[in-house]
């Protein structure tokens, strides 16, 4: 969350966390409780249109699909039905809202082989898959290579690691040939389900690449603007 802050910043935005903000209420929705779900939402939607924001960044794409359907989760809501419609069209991804900008782009070179997973919140729930890319390919010196299959299910989908274990092991086992395929020295995605399914199963391989979300590659960038090459 500080990258994206940082990123955001850089970008020209004054960033503001309002407090009282909950969990967006995804990991219940999955469950199938969405009376608590509801709930959850109920509060946010209260806390960030008091807040008087102009955009809620998300920085996480299981988040962001969750909290852009609020109106869908609240529409037979008589009370919240029009503020849960105004919330859900204030949500956006942070590559997407970085790249509608436009980006700033780092003059810091960030030397690496980087290779993208798309989470399924973000492809297919958010239907968002350019603006990662075009973030990724902003950064000088970073060798972007698409691997295969790049959104087919790592295998984390919410609680499905948990309900499905022998499905998901077999997804990530797929996953991981993929990533291993392109050789790559680090593999970003946009969804902490995600980086934890993917770090748990390239732990076992002998490339280890480091996941990391796309916004810590370009923070990174930014901040190597100030280093002093050696000369």
């Amino acid at each position: 969350m500080e990258a994206g802050v940082r990123v955001l910043i850089r970008n020209g935005c004054r960033v503001e966390v309002p407090l009282g903000q909950l969990c967006c209420g995804a990991l219940n929705l999955h469950g199938g409780d969405r009376v608590q779900a509801r709930s959850m939402a109920r509060r946010n939607i209260d806390v960030f249109l008091n807040a008087g924001i102009d955009k809620l960044v998300v920085l996480s794409a299981g988040c962001g699909s969750t909290m852009k359907e609020y109106d869908e989760l609240l529409t037979d809501d008589p009370f919240y039905a029009e503020k849960a419609r105004q919330f859900s069209s204030m949500v956006v991804d942070i590559t997407e809202y970085l790249a509608g900008l436009p980006l700033d782009a780092p003059t810091g070179t960030l030397s690496a082989r980087v290779t993208y997973q798309d989470a399924c919140h973000l492809a297919h729930a958010q239907r968002i898959t350019a603006a990662p890319r075009q973030v990724l390919q902003s950064i000088p010196g970073l060798e972007f290579i698409e691997m295969d299959n790049s959104s087919r299910c790592c295998g984390a989908a919410g609680l499905y690691s948990s309900l499905q274990p022998a499905m998901s092991k077999r997804l990530l086992g797929n996953k991981i040939c993929s990533v291993v395929d392109v050789e790559a020295d680090v593999v970003a995605t946009t969804n902490p389900g995600c980086m934890i399914q993917l770090e748990a199963g390239l732990k076992r391989t002998k490339l280890n690449p480091r996941v990391c979300h796309i916004v810590d590659l370009l923070d990174e960038a930014y901040r190597l603007e100030s280093e002093v090459p050696l000369s």
